[in-house]
């Protein structure tokens, strides 16, 4: 159900007084292809069920920060895995070709996290990405927390717990590493807050930071399981 909070907040694009250092990405935003940011799209068919998720943007006491929650161990859906807030898109949330992944990203959002969207902006979109273990076709909405507000978990029953990663945390070589799912499929990783954060949104990060320019020279040697704990 959608709040008071969430109807009154801004559902469209707008780079109005965003902070400088968030331009290369929403300059990568407005010409990036689906191809650059991962291999696995969107059926040609159509099928797949369109959701959204919130790359959110925040000035933190160490300088920019990046909001991500780490889902219930309980779901059957990617149990325990850190990702962004997001999920579904309900009829209500309108055009899934326009506004639609808008505002699904901030409902879901202020549903996962308690955030209020009112003092959010939303300042660009990246391409519809496909995850095939679930299905799901993901459009990334990108947002500037212009207003920061107080998060933490909503539902226990939903998600496990919500933090902020520095933007230095998840450029650091260190914390870089490749990780080698089941499949056969390596990916990027990155080893931050006690946490592996990998397969979909550490996919997203990573070309994130790449197309921004932050990016800086890491060993893709270093390997790591899925199952690692801090």
């Amino acid at each position: 159900m959608e709040t008071a909070a969430a109807m009154e907040a801004a559902v469209d694009l707008t780079t109005d007084g965003l902070p400088s250092w968030l331009t290369p990405i929403e300059q990568a935003s407005r010409t990036v292809r689906p191809q650059q940011l991962s291999r696995f799209l969107p059926p040609e068919s159509g099928a797949g069920r369109q959701s959204a998720v919130l790359v959110l943007f925040g000035e933190g006491a160490s300088g920019p920060e990046l909001l991500l929650m780490e889902r219930a161990g309980s779901l059957r859906s990617h149990p325990g895995q850190p990702s962004f807030p997001g999920g579904s898109l309900d009829p209500g949330d309108g055009d899934p070709t326009t506004t639609g992944p808008l505002r699904a990203a901030l409902r879901e959002a202020e549903e996962e996290t308690g955030l209020d969207p009112r003092g959010v902006q939303l300042f660009g979109v990246l391409p519809r990405l496909y995850i095939p273990v679930s299905g799901f076709v993901v459009t990334p909405v990108l947002g500037w927390w212009r207003t920061p507000s107080p998060v933490g978990v909503v539902d226990p029953g939903e998600t496990a717990r919500v933090f902020t990663v520095p933007v230095a945390d998840l450029t650091d070589p260190a914390n870089r590493v490749t990780t080698l799912h089941p499949s056969g499929h390596r990916g990027p990783a990155f080893l931050v807050e006690s946490a592996l954060v990998w397969g979909f949104t550490a996919g997203v990060i990573d070309r994130i930071l790449h197309f921004a320019g932050w990016e800086r020279p890491w060993d893709r040697a270093k390997q790591v399981p899925l199952d690692w704990r801090a």
